[in-house]
């Protein structure tokens, strides 16, 4: 997991398309391999049985095993069937896959698949929470979607501009992956919730990220303002760190739409400017007396107390 700043969203891919995949796969390999048995047995007729037999088993080697393991390393994960379905191996981080990832998931697919007509693949990953079969297991790799909807993708709004950059040096170290999923999940549905649920599922994800970061939320700020800014906080160190401190500090991933207005609530008022006197000591900034209108008289200003200089 590398966090948000990737946006490494990988998806498991599902049985029926893996298995899907791995039938175009393998019929491309069989009209392969036949294509070269027959070459292989027009060409060395004149050859005794045991020769003849040597070589078919070196055909079925070099296309139904090494086939596969090359086409998978020389495009990283991507076969033939798996480019079909929009399906790649990556490794368990979401790095791409190596030659031993691929010939470590060819030597077991030559049992799994092949030997036992794919039986023992659909029952390893029928028992995989992540759909993976004994040759991803010990490769340590995973199937993963590669085209995924567009309107299925959703994305984290920004915090208000008030807030941004206000948590530079916030812990984030002791804040589990867990947490952060569910602050992105609330963050990217808050606005088809209730106002009401909304604001309570805010108020409990704010205290328990403050709880695991050691810093209590600042006074006045909504929840899920607070929420927005601490997750781009994230964001912004793991772009540093996957870019090697390249990126800005103030690195916004793409948004598909900007939060709707008031959906962060409106910020506390600020205090007023101050401006250095000399002698150090601070002093407000005078007031800007009120700019009368074109027929001379100024406004009706005055104040509460009911006070009315005389006529």
């Amino acid at each position: 997991m590398t966090g948000e700043a990737v946006a490494l969203e990988l998806r498991p891919a599902k049985l029926p398309s893996r298995a899907l995949a791995v039938l175009l796969d393998l019929a491309v390999a069989m009209l392969v391999y036949i294509a070269v048995a027959t070459v292989l047995v027009m060409s060395t007729a004149s050859l005794d049985d045991a020769a003849q037999v040597a070589l078919s088993i070196a055909s079925f080697l070099l296309v139904l095993v090494g086939g596969p393991i090359a086409v998978e390393t020389l495009s990283h994960g991507r076969s033939l069937g798996k480019m079909a379905c929009g399906l790649r191996v990556v490794r368990d981080d979401g790095g791409p896959i190596r030659f031993r990832h691929a010939l470590m998931r060819g030597a077991l697919g030559v049992v799994e698949i092949l030997l036992t007509f794919g039986v023992i693949a659909c029952i390893a990953s029928l028992v995989s929470a992540r759909g993976r079969r004994l040759g991803d297991v010990f490769a340590g790799t995973l199937v993963v979607r590669e085209r995924v909807p567009v309107g299925q993708t959703r994305f984290v709004p920004p915090p208000p501009p008030w807030l941004a950059g206000g948590f530079a040096a916030l812990d984030l170290s002791a804040v589990p992956d867990g947490l952060w999923l569910a602050v992105r999940q609330y963050l990217t549905r808050m606005q088809q919730l209730d106002p009401q649920v909304s604001w309570a599922m805010a108020e409990r994800l704010a205290a328990d990220l403050a709880a695991r970061t050691g810093a209590p939320a600042p006074q006045g700020v909504p929840p899920a303002a607070y929420l927005a800014a601490v997750v781009q906080e994230r964001q912004a160190r793991e772009a540093r760190k996957a870019f090697g401190g390249g990126a800005p500090g103030g690195y916004v991933p793409p948004v598909a739409q900007p939060p709707a207005p008031g959906a962060y609530y409106q910020p506390q008022p600020q205090p007023p400017v101050v401006h250095p006197v000399q002698g150090g000591t601070p002093a407000p900034a005078p007031a800007v007396p009120p700019v009368p209108p074109a027929g001379g008289t100024a406004p009706d200003d005055r104040p509460a107390t009911g006070f009315a200089p005389p006529a």
